[in-house]
C-alpha cells in the first residue's frame, strides 16, 4: 500500500497535525530559550556573589595591610622616644605596648643604623645584625612593606604557630629620623596567620549546596595562601594562578564577572578574581585574591532551572495538542456537511446547495498570520525591554551626577557640609574604634568682605579658589577638605594630635602670608584647632570648639592660629 499524502487526511487529522507540531516545537524552542536566559542569570548571579566575597577579602587585606605600615610609621614617629636612646626602657615599653594592640605582630624591633637590632618584643635578636635583610635596607631609605618570605632569624626562637604551619612574614619598616639625620629602622614581623583569620571570617560555611574557597596569590602568579591548611601541600604541588584568570577582562555586561577555570586537580570551578588595590604605594604588592567554587555546586540550581523549564514546556506543549485536536473535531464538521451536501445532490434533491469551505486553506493561512503575530509580539517585546534598560541607565548616570553635586562645592571643587558632614562621622567613628587621635582646623579669610567690596566678588572667588588650592598642596591625601559655607573651610586630619594640628595650621596661616594676588595682594587667614576629646566627644563638639578657637584668633588680631581652651 503506498503511504498517504498528507492531503489525503481528514480536516482534523490535519489540523491536528499542523497545529500540534507548530504548538510542540514552539513551546519547546521558548522553554529552552527562557530556561537558558534563566541559566545565564543564576550563572551571573553566582559569579557576583563570588566576585563580591574576593572584593571584601582584598579590602580587608588592604586595609590591614595600611593599618600595620601606619603603625610602623607612628613608631618610627615617636622622637620624644628616640631621643633618649634607641634601647631606652621607653622605646621598649612603647614596641610591648604595641605588640600588645597588635596580636599579629610576632616581632617588632629596632635598630641602628649600622642594622644592630638595640631593643625588640621578647628580647629576641637584640644585638644581632640585621643589615642584610630586606626590611632593614628599605626602611632606611623610606616606610617600606615586603612581600610573604618564610621566617628566617626567628625560626628557631618562637613557639610553632596555632595552624602548625611554618612561620611566614610580612615585614613593615620604616626610618627613625632626628632631624635630617636617620639613627635608625623600626621593622615589624607580621604574621601570615592574620590573613587565615580574614578568609575564614569572609568564607560561609560548607553545605551541600556550597563549597567557596578563597586563596591568594602573589604578583608572580604564584600560591602564598590557600585554605583548609592546604597552603604547603599546593605549593609543593606547583598550583599557579590558572591561565584563564590572567586574560585580560571582558566588556560584556551580560557576563558573568567570574570564569570557569580548570585547577590543578584536574577539576572546573567558577572562579572570581580581584586584584588587591593598595591603600598606600608601599602596600602595592600585586597580590590576587581567588574566590572559587566547583561548577557542579555553583551551576546547581541554573541546571535544575533548565530542566524544570522543558518539563513544563512539554507539558504545556501535550495540552496544548489535545486542545487542538478537540478544536480540530469541530472544525471536521465542515467535511460531514460538504459530504451530506454531495450525497444530496446526487440524490438529486431540491434546494440542495453545496456549501463553500476551505478549512485546509484557512489553517495553513492561519498558521502564517500567527507566525506573524508571534514575531512581531517578540519583536515589540525585546525593543521595550532595551528601551527601558537604556532609561533605567540615563536615570542612574543622572543620579549620580546630581549626588557628586550635592556632594561638592561648585566654586572650588572641595567637599560642601553636606559631603564633609558624611567622611567627619565616619573619621570620627574609626578614630573612636581604634582610639586613634583626630584633629580639625577651621580657616576664614581675614576681612574677606573688605576683599568683595573693594575689588569685586570675582576677585573675592579667586581668593576663595587660592586658598583651596594652599590647602589641597598642604595636607595630605588622607585629610579632609572642605567649604562650609562663605569664606569658612575646615580640614579633617585623622591620626594628628592637637599639637601637630596646631603646627599644620601654623604652617597652612604662614603659606597664605607669604602669597601676593595679583589683584587684592597680600591675603590673611586665621584658623582655629580642635581635637577629639573622648568617645562621646560628637562632630558637633568638634567643629564648635574648632570655630570658638577661630573667633578667637579672630579677636587677637588675625593671621593667626589658636588652639581650643
Amino acid at each position: 500500500m503506498s503511504p498517504l499524502r498528507f492531503s489525503d487526511h481528514s480536516l482534523r487529522s490535519q489540523i491536528a497535525l499542523v497545529f500540534g507540531t507548530l504548538v510542540v516545537g514552539l513551546a519547546v524552542l521558548l522553554s529552552l530559550a527562557f530556561g537558558e536566559l534563566l541559566k545565564l542569570r543564576i550563572e551571573r548571579d553566582a559569579g557576583s556573589a563570588l566576585q563580591v566575597i574576593a572584593e571584601n577579602a582584598g579590602k580587608l587585606l588592604a586595609n590591614g595591610l595600611l593599618e600595620r605600615s601606619r603603625e610602623a610609621e607612628v613608631l618610627a614617629a615617636a622622637e620624644a622616644v628616640w631621643t633618649k636612646g634607641l634601647d631606652s626602657p621607653e622605646a621598649h615599653h612603647m614596641l610591648a605596648r604595641s605588640q600588645a594592640t597588635q596580636p599579629h605582630s610576632v616581632w617588632i624591633g629596632v635598630a641602628d643604623a649600622q642594622g644592630i637590632v638595640r631593643t625588640a618584643t621578647g628580647g629576641l635578636l637584640v644585638g644581632q645584625s640585621v643589615a642584610e635583610r630586606p626590611w632593614f635596607r628599605e626602611g632606611l631609605q623610606k616606610l617600606h612593606v615586603g612581600d610573604i618570605h618564610p621566617a628566617k632569624l626567628l625560626e628557631q626562637l618562637l613557639a610553632p604557630p596555632p595552624s602548625g604551619e611554618p612561620y611566614r612574614f610580612v615585614d613593615f619598616a620604616a626610618p627613625i629620623r632626628l632631624g635630617p639625620t636617620t639613627i635608625g629602622v623600626v621593622g615589624i614581623h607580621g604574621s601570615w596567620e592574620w590573613t587565615r583569620e580574614v578568609m575564614e571570617s569572609l568564607t560561609p560555611p560548607r553545605t551541600d549546596d556550597q563549597a567557596v574557597e578563597l586563596f591568594v596569590f602573589d604578583h608572580k602568579d604564584a600560591l602564598i595562601y590557600a585554605p583548609d591548611g592546604k597552603t604547603r601541600a599546593l605549593q609543593e604541588a606547583g598550583q599557579r594562578l590558572p591561565v584563564e584568570l590572567g586574560r585580560p577582562p571582558t566588556t560584556d555586561r551580560t557576563a558573568s564577572p567570574a570564569t570557569v577555570a580548570r585547577w590543578m586537580d584536574g577539576r572546573s570551578y567558577l572562579t572570581a578574581t580581584v586584584a588587591l588595590q593598595a591603600r598606600n604605594s608601599a602596600s602595592d604588592l600585586g597580590w590576587r585574591i581567588v574566590a572559587r567554587e566547583p561548577v557542579e555546586l555553583a551551576f546547581a540550581e541554573a541546571h535544575r532551572t533548565v530542566r524544570t523549564a522543558l518539563v513544563i514546556g512539554l507539558t504545556a506543549a501535550l495540552l496544548a495538542s489535545v486542545l487542538a485536536w478537540l478544536a480540530a473535531r469541530r472544525l471536521s464538521e465542515d467535511l460531514y456537511a460538504l459530504a451530506d451536501a454531495a450525497s444530496a445532490v446526487e440524490a438529486d434533491k431540491p434546494g440542495t446547495r453545496i456549501p463553500q469551505a476551505h478549512s485546509s486553506r484557512e489553517v495553513r493561512k492561519l498558521s502564517r498570520a500567527l507566525g506573524r503575530m508571534t514575531h512581531r509580539l517578540l519583536a515589540s517585546h525585546e525593543a521595550m525591554e532595551e528601551k527601558v534598560r537604556l532609561r533605567t541607565l540615563e536615570l542612574e548616570a543622572a543620579n549620580r551626577a546630581l549626588d557628586l553635586q550635592a556632594r561638592t562645592d561648585a566654586l572650588t571643587g572641595l567637599l560642601n557640609r553636606r559631603g564633609f558632614e558624611t567622611q567627619m562621622a565616619f573619621a570620627l567613628a574609626l578614630a573612636r574604634r581604634s582610639s586613634r587621635p583626630l584633629s580639625l582646623i577651621t580657616v576664614d579669610v581675614d576681612h574677606f568682605k573688605r576683599v568683595n567690596d573693594t575689588y569685586g566678588h570675582e576677585a573675592g572667588d579667586e581668593v576663595l579658589r587660592r586658598l583651596a588650592r594652599t590647602l589641597e598642596m598642604r595636607l595630605r591625601n588622607s585629610d579632609v577638605i572642605a567649604r562650609l559655607g562663605g569664606e569658612e573651610f575646615v580640614a579633617l586630619l585623622p591620626d594628628t594630635d592637637l599639637v601637630g594640628a596646631q603646627a599644620i595650621a601654623q604652617a597652612l596661616v604662614e603659606a597664605m602670608a607669604e602669597q601676593l594676588d595679583p589683584v587684592v595682594g597680600r591675603i590673611t587667614v586665621s584658623a582655629g584647632v580642635a581635637s577629639m576629646r573622648g568617645l562621646q566627644d560628637s562632630s558637633m563638639d568638634i567643629l564648635r570648639r574648632g570655630d570658638a578657637a577661630l573667633y578667637e584668633a579672630k579677636g587677637q588680631g588675625r593671621n593667626r592660629v589658636c588652639v581650643e581652651a
